[in-house]
């Protein structure tokens, strides 16, 4: 594994079947700009992936993770994502956007079809690739 390579910490949060994901901001300048992703962010000097994945949820939604699981380790070129599974215990209407343009509850069928309506953005939105396929090894393998 490649130190240095930047390194991200990024949760899964499920309910009923359904998976809680982020709108990026639809800014040209960062990562999968426009498109719903995992929530999560870089981890900060001696911080540990799990100890940046609980400041990360908490930072942009309020929500203090209860117990989790590593769910994998996915790195490309530009970045080590550490992958985690939690569930989602609160609903929606608990939780506060801090960082990003929209959040939804995506199905299955959205994460298969690699896409998903947003009512803030008025249309239907691509998932980023490298979420979109994280997403789909998760619930593959819970099937």
């Amino acid at each position: 594994m490649n130190n240095q390579l930047p390194q991200v910490a990024i949760a899964i949060l499920y309910q009923d079947n359904k998976y809680l994901m982020q709108l990026r901001d639809n800014i040209p300048n960062i990562a999968a700009a426009g498109c719903w992703g995992l929530f999560g962010g870089h981890l900060e000097p001696g911080e540990t992936p799990e100890i940046a994945l609980v400041r990360e949820v908490i930072e942009e939604i309020g929500y203090e993770l209860p117990s989790f699981a590593k769910f994998g380790l996915y790195t490309d070129e530009r970045v080590i994502r550490h992958v985690f599974q939690a569930p989602l215990l609160v609903g929606l209407d608990q939780l506060v956007l801090h960082e990003g343009w929209d959040m939804g509850l995506l199905t299955r069928e959205d994460i298969e079809r690699g896409s998903c309506y947003s009512a803030i953005a008025g249309e239907f939105r691509p998932l980023g690739i490298p979420h979109q396929r994280i997403m789909l090894d998760f619930i593959n393998q819970q099937l």
